[in-house]
């Protein structure tokens, strides 16, 4: 088992997640449970390419937008939101950075309606007798990467996911506990406003 996966596992055993009863979701079942996520707050830790250990609070507001506050020392906000990504680093003179958020992984998961079962989308569909993992990428553009999303049952939730990109890199996102349907401003998502405040 690698480093991350093992750091993965003690993520989930912490925040109880249990093997005696887990089952192995459907895609129909993840696909209702993402459809049905209005939003969503909740902290998570990032592991990075290089083995380097991000912390931070998401914010999700489907469909298409999401927002990754990162904590000191970083100097980065991410954030989606009006079909685009942007990355505010606060080591750059020249913010924010931006491209399409179809040509990420992260469209799969924030897209208006999800049906994983039938699109030819998923790539692998596992169970490893703790959490369901699935593994999806845009059929007409690979090229884009994948993502690996993890979910655990009783009741359905979405604990972390795995992106890799074009060049074969893996960013880990580990969440901890969700809050769903709560107010979220749209400002939050907002890449112009965001623009006008950033120092």
């Amino acid at each position: 088992m690698t480093k991350i996966a093992s750091f993965a596992m003690m993520m989930l055993l912490a925040l109880g997640v249990s093997a005696s009863a887990a089952e192995k979701l459907s895609l129909d079942q993840i696909s209702g449970y993402l459809n049905d996520m209005t939003t969503a707050r909740g902290e998570f830790t990032q592991i990075n390419a290089d083995q380097t250990i991000s912390t931070g609070t998401i914010y999700i507001k489907r469909p298409g937008r999401i927002r990754f506050e990162y904590n000191p020392p970083e100097q980065t906000l991410v954030m989606a939101g009006g079909s685009q990504v942007a990355i505010f680093d606060g080591k750059s003179a020249n913010n924010p950075d931006q491209y399409p958020l179809r040509r990420t992984p992260l469209n799969l998961l924030l897209e208006r309606n999800v049906d994983l079962a039938k699109r030819d989308m998923v790539v692998g569909h596992e169970f490893d007798g703790t959490a369901t993992f699935v593994r999806a990428q845009d059929p007409e553009n690979p090229q884009y990467g994948s993502i690996q999303l993890v979910f655990t049952d009783s009741p359905t939730q979405l604990r972390q996911w795995i992106i890799t990109d074009e060049i074969g890199s893996e960013t880990t996102v580990i969440l901890g506990q969700l809050e769903m349907d709560i107010p979220l401003g749209a400002r939050l998502f907002s890449i112009p406003q965001e623009a006008e405040n950033w120092n």
